[in-house]
């Protein structure tokens, strides 16, 4: 499918999942290569930058983990930026790139000039879109870690290894995909300055700066995550310590009463006590001060 959006005398043609028809109508009209039309038909691996006479052709991933309308959370869009005209394909519904459309065509019917005179700038702003996208899902993750935090001290260390987890995977999902954003964008930096001339270097400057707040708020997230994971270990060991300290002492508590028990059961001609009134009260009384006097003595030791 093809959307087309116009704004005075620039042009941007929205391709998602286009068929090869469309792919080569677009190669003929704009003057794309034959190789790099093929790569608009099938998503890639890895990001890229490849400069040509009139256009620009650039990839990069997006993650989306929370606003992903499929189960792939590595959004792929490619980009041909000419002078006069921005071509971006895309292989699923990315929610930043339709809020961008429609502020688009609000730009357009009140003939705005803040889009710039040239694609390059629709470029500019279509990237701070979805890097300020990107942030709005770290704050995600960061009100996460927090709800986290606060269920670790309420003693649900137990539950929260499970989810600390899951946050973990996810900012690695964030890591993977942007990881070479930053090779891409030193690419692209030059070769935007030779092709839109020394002053779109400001708006490179700025694309750098979102990307840059993006990398920040990961990072964040990682050493947040990374001290309550620390915490919740420290927390659920000495809970297990204490629980395995308790144990102990009561088998140890325990173990003098087995003995009596033992020894006052064994099948012998003449045990003392057994035999004489009451004698199945004095065992228990004799077992019950042994009980206590090991509980007083591990008490006066703080052993429990």
């Amino acid at each position: 499918m093809i959307n087309t959006y116009n704004h005075k005398n620039l042009v941007w043609i929205d391709a998602i999942s286009p068929t090869k028809e469309e792919v080569r109508d677009l190669m003929q009209k704009y003057g794309i290569d034959p190789l790099i039309a093929e790569e608009l038909l099938i998503p890639s691996m890895k990001p890229k930058v490849d400069f040509r006479k009139n256009y620009i052709y650039l990839i990069l991933h997006f993650p989306a983990i929370y606003h992903s309308h499929t189960k792939n959370v590595n959004q792929e869009i490619d980009f041909i930026i000419g002078h006069d005209f921005l071509i971006t394909t895309r292989y699923d519904a990315i929610d930043p790139i339709h809020k961008f459309s429609k502020i688009f065509e609000v730009n357009s019917i009140l003939d705005r000039d803040n889009m710039g005179d040239s694609a390059g700038f629709i470029f500019y702003y279509m990237i701070r879109k979805l890097y300020k996208s990107l942030t709005h899902e770290l704050d995600f993750v960061a009100d996460r870690l927090k709800i986290i935090e606060d269920r670790i001290f309420l003693g649900n260390e137990k539950l929260m290894v499970l989810e600390l987890s899951k946050v973990s995977r996810e900012i690695l999902q964030f890591k993977q995909s942007l990881n070479l954003h930053d090779e891409v964008w030193s690419s692209f930096e030059l070769a935007a300055i030779k092709f839109f001339g020394r002053d779109f270097d400001y708006h490179v400057k700025g694309i750098l700066g979102s990307f840059s707040r993006v990398q920040s708020a990961i990072q964040s997230n990682t050493d947040t995550l990374n001290e309550l994971r620390e915490t919740n270990n420290s927390l659920l060991s000495t809970k297990q310590n204490e629980i395995m300290k308790t144990l102990a002492v009561i088998s140890f508590i325990i173990l003098p009463i087995s003995f009596l028990a033992t020894v006052f059961g064994m099948n012998t001609n003449y045990i003392p006590i057994v035999g004489s009134a009451n004698d199945f009260w004095i065992v228990m009384g004799i077992m019950t001060i042994t009980a206590l006097f090991v509980a007083v003595f591990f008490k006066y030791k703080n052993w429990f």
